[in-house]
C-alpha cells in the first residue's frame, strides 16, 4: 500500500520495503542508474529515488519526464547526499502517466499571473501546494477551536432573500429572463420572490444562536462588487460565530482568542510551509506572526483611533475624518507604526454600520468592533446585535427594510430576546495574513473575480 512521502521522510528507522507514488520533478541519468525526484503533494520536500539501470522496469524509468506520474517500490536507506535524511533504492518503478515536452511547469520560475491562467496545474508548484496545505490546516483548526468550546456548527443557506449588509451588491438567482425580471415578488420565478447568493450567513445564524446559545457557520459567500483589487473576490469563505447572552466585550475576546489560537496551531503543524513563505514570499512573516501571538490586542474606540490618525501628520491616500470608514492604510498605521501590536477598534458611528448593530447609550455609536493585524489591516469585523425590539424597528425603518421580508428576524426580539453578538472572519484574508501571500486570487483554489470564472 502506498505511503505518503511526508510520512516516509519523517521516519526514524530505515525500511526494507516501502511504496510511494507521485509526480516527477526531475530525472538525471548516468551510465548505470538514474536519480528521480518524486513529490506527491503531501509536503514540500521531494524524495530522491535511485533507480539502477539493471532494473527489470528500467524501461519505464526512461519514459519519466518532468510532470509524469509513477509508483515506486524500494528500500528506504540513509541518504548519501546533503540536505536529505533518506533516499529510496528502487526495486520496481511503474509508469502511471506520461507527460509530453510541452508540460508548462518545467523546473524554472513562473510568475503568479502566469500560474493563475492554469489553476488546474498550479497546485503542483511549491508555492501553491504550500498555500493549500496551510488552508486545509487552518480550516481544520477553525472547527477545532469552536468544537472545543461547545459551539454548534450550522449550515446557513447559500440562496437567500435577505441582504445582510444592505450594500445591494448581490447576485440575483432567477429562472426568469433577466431582461424581464421584476424587482418585487413574481410567482413565475422559481422561488416566487427575488432571491440572491448570500453575502453572509449571520442573520440566519442569529436564529440558531437564539436557540442553541453558541453556533458558528463556515461556508462560501458571494458579493457582486465590481472590484479588481488584490483583496477582493466575488466568491469567498466566511467564518461567522454567533453567541447568545454575549456582549461586545465577549465578542472581542472570542475574536482575539481565535486569531491567536489559529496562529499557534499553524506555526506548530505547518512549520516547513511557513518557513518556505518566510524565505521566498515575505521575509518578515514568521516574526510578525509570532509578534501577534505573543502580544495582547490593544483596544480603543473609533473616536480615539481617528484622533491618533489625525495627529499623526501621516500622508494617507484616503482622508481621515470622523464618520468615515477606516481604510487599510489607516489600520496598518495603527498596528505597524503607532501601537506596534494588533489592535481592536470599537464603538463606530451608527451612520456607517448596518441596521442590526446595537446602538450605544450615547445614541451616536454602535457596539461594533474591527480586529486589525499588521500586514493586513482588518481581519475580523463584528458587533453586539440589537436585541431591543423598538430600537431594531427604528433601525429597520431608517434603512428602508421591509417588515414583511424581515419579520422572522424581528420575531427573535418578540419571543424571548437576549443580548447576543458575533463576528465575521474572511477566511481568504486570514490565509493571506498567515502565508504572506498578498493577492486573494492566490489563496483560493479557483478564484472568481469580475470577468473571470474559469475552470
Amino acid at each position: 500500500m502506498r505511503t505518503l512521502i511526508q510520512k516516509v521522510l519523517q521516519r526514524e528507522e530505515p525500511l526494507d520495503e516501502v511504496q510511494v507514488a507521485g509526480w516527477i520533478r526531475t530525472r538525471r541519468d548516468s551510465k548505470t542508474f538514474s536519480f528521480l525526484e518524486l513529490n506527491d503533494g503531501s509536503c514540500l520536500q521531494n524524495i530522491q529515488i535511485i533507480a539502477d539501470a539493471d532494473l527489470a522496469s528500467y524501461g519505464d524509468v526512461e519514459k519519466l519526464s518532468t510532470g509524469a506520474s509513477a509508483e515506486v517500490t524500494g528500500k528506504l536507506v540513509p541518504s548519501q547526499g546533503k540536505n536529505q535524511k533518506w533516499e529510496l533504492l528502487a526495486t520496481e518503478v511503474r509508469l502511471l502517466g506520461t507527460c509530453p515536452d510541452d508540460y508548462p511547469l518545467q523546473k524554472k520560475g513562473h510568475s503568479r499571473e502566469f500560474l493563475r491562467s492554469m489553476a488546474h496545474l498550479r497546485p503542483r508548484t511549491n508555492l501553491f501546494s504550500a498555500v493549500f496545505r496551510v488552508r486545509s490546516r487552518l480550516a481544520y483548526a477553525v472547527h477545532q477551536f469552536f468544537q472545543e468550546r461547545g459551539f454548534v456548527y450550522v449550515h446557513t443557506p447559500i440562496i437567500t432573500g435577505s441582504d445582510c449588509e444592505g450594500a445591494g451588491e448581490m447576485f440575483r438567482v432567477t429562472t426568469l429572463d433577466p431582461h424581464a425580471m421584476k424587482p418585487q415578488k413574481d410567482e413565475n420565478d422559481f422561488f416566487g420572490t427575488p432571491t440572491y447568493l448570500t453575502v453572509s450567513g449571520q442573520l440566519e445564524g442569529e436564529t440558531f444562536a437564539c436557540a442553541l446559545s453558541n453556533i458558528y457557520t463556515f461556508g462560501p459567500t458571494f458579493r457582486a462588487e465590481n472590484s479588481n483589487t488584490s483583496r477582493h473576490a466575488s466568491e469567498f469563505w466566511m467564518i461567522e460565530p454567533e453567541m447568545a447572552f454575549c456582549d461586545l466585550h465577549g465578542d472581542m475576546q472570542l475574536a482575539e482568542d481565535m486569531v491567536q489560537y489559529l496562529l499557534r496551531d499553524t506555526l506548530i503543524h505547518c512549520e516547513a510551509d511557513l518557513s518556505f513563505f518566510n524565505r521566498f514570499v515575505d521575509k518578515g512573516l514568521l516574526q510578525r506572526l509570532q509578534h501577534v501571538l505573543d502580544n495582547e490586542f490593544k483596544r480603543l474606540p473609533y473616536t480615539e483611533a481617528v484622533e491618533i490618525l489625525t495627529r499623526s501628520k501621516q500622508k494617507f491616500d484616503y482622508p481621515v475624518k470622523y464618520g468615515l470608514n477606516l481604510q487599510s492604510e489607516h489600520e496598518r498605521y495603527l498596528t505597524e507604526e503607532y501601537f506596534k501590536t494588533p489592535v481592536t477598534v470599537c464603538d463606530y458611528p451608527k451612520e456607517i454600520k448596518p441596521f442590526y448593530m446595537r446602538r450605544n447609550d450615547d445614541d451616536k455609536t454602535v457596539a461594533a468592533m474591527d480586529l486589525l493585524v499588521p500586514g493586513i489591516g482588518q481581519l475580523v469585523g463584528g458587533s453586539q446585535r440589537e436585541e431591543r425590539m423598538d430600537v431594531l424597528e427604528t433601525n429597520m425603518a431608517q434603512h428602508d427594510l421591509s417588515m414583511e421580508d424581515y419579520g422572522w428576524y424581528h420575531d427573535l426580539r418578540r419571543y424571548g430576546s437576549v443580548p447576543h453578538a458575533g463576528f465575521g472572519l474572511g477566511f481568504e484574508r486570514l490565509i493571506m495574513f498567515v502565508t504572506g501571500v498578498s493577492n486573494i486570487r492566490d489563496v483560493i483554489a479557483f478564484p472568481r473575480t469580475p470577468g473571470s470564472a474559469g475552470f
